[in-house]
């Protein structure tokens, strides 16, 4: 019978190797094809695949059935739960509304907001200013409550005393920049990357530290090819994936 072939990771020594190699192999597990078998390799072919011993990989099983991700069976191997439910794709389909849609079905909280610093990370794109404003968002399911991204948004401070605080609450910030602040927005650049939960993201978004999250950057330009806002986004790793379309057209 066909087994799954989970991801491969580069441990670090420093850090419980058991915890490392059950996260790895959750992200793999929730980031599955449908069409993937759902019978685990053994124990041991999960060890050597991992570079770890046997009694480490069976601790990371364990942590993995405790969850609810896999099930056990004397005789008949390690299964994936078919149930276990695959993240929502985050989307970047190439235009504003688009990413506009992408928040829908969310509650929003706002958490804080305020004039400060501009990050070291960011000076590149506000050269010139030394400080922007900036808008800490937690959005939830609005079905569940759970908490599903965690969003700064870093505007330019003309932009800023534009916005009603009223408004973020109800629309990504994308739509509040285009439609009540009639900022020219012509185009937004996208990055996502592969990252692990810090403890400030683990604890908003309620997983554990170390978890996988997708850690997103869309910088936003107006014609005149000037950064108007730079959003850092943290999408859970259980609850999304991440999903490019080109036209070749």
């Amino acid at each position: 019978m066909t087994s799954f072939a989970p991801d491969s990771i580069v441990l670090n020594r420093k850090l419980p190797l058991w915890y490392q190699v059950s996260q790895s192999l959750r992200a793999s597990i929730l980031g599955r094809s449908p069409e993937d078998p759902l019978r685990l390799p053994t124990e041991e072919q999960l060890a050597e695949h991992y570079g770890v011993s046997v009694l480490t990989m069976r601790q990371a099983l364990k942590e993995l059935e405790d969850e609810g991700l896999i099930s056990r069976h004397r005789r008949r191997g390690t299964f994936i739960e078919p149930g276990v439910r695959r993240g929502a794709p985050v989307r970047l389909l190439g235009s504003v509304d688009a990413i506009v849609a992408q928040q829908s079905g969310m509650t929003t909280e706002l958490l804080d907001h305020g004039p400060v610093p501009v990050p070291a990370g960011l000076a590149e794109y506000f050269p010139g200013l030394a400080e922007v404003a900036a808008y800490h968002r937690l959005r939830c399911d609005e079905k569940t409550g759970e908490p599903t991204n965690h969003a700064v948004n870093h505007i330019r401070p003309e932009l800023a005393a534009r916005i009603d605080l009223d408004d973020l609450v109800r629309w990504p910030m994308t739509k509040v920049l285009r439609d009540v602040v009639k900022a020219d927005i012509s185009r937004i650049t996208d990055t996502v990357e592969a990252r692990l939960a810090d403890p400030e993201t683990a604890r908003l978004l309620q997983v554990p530290l170390l978890s996988p999250i997708l850690h997103y950057t869309g910088v936003t330009y107006d014609a005149e090819g000037r950064v108007l806002d730079v959003a850092v986004i943290h999408y859970r790793g259980d609850r999304f994936s991440f999903t490019v379309t080109l036209d070749a057209t």
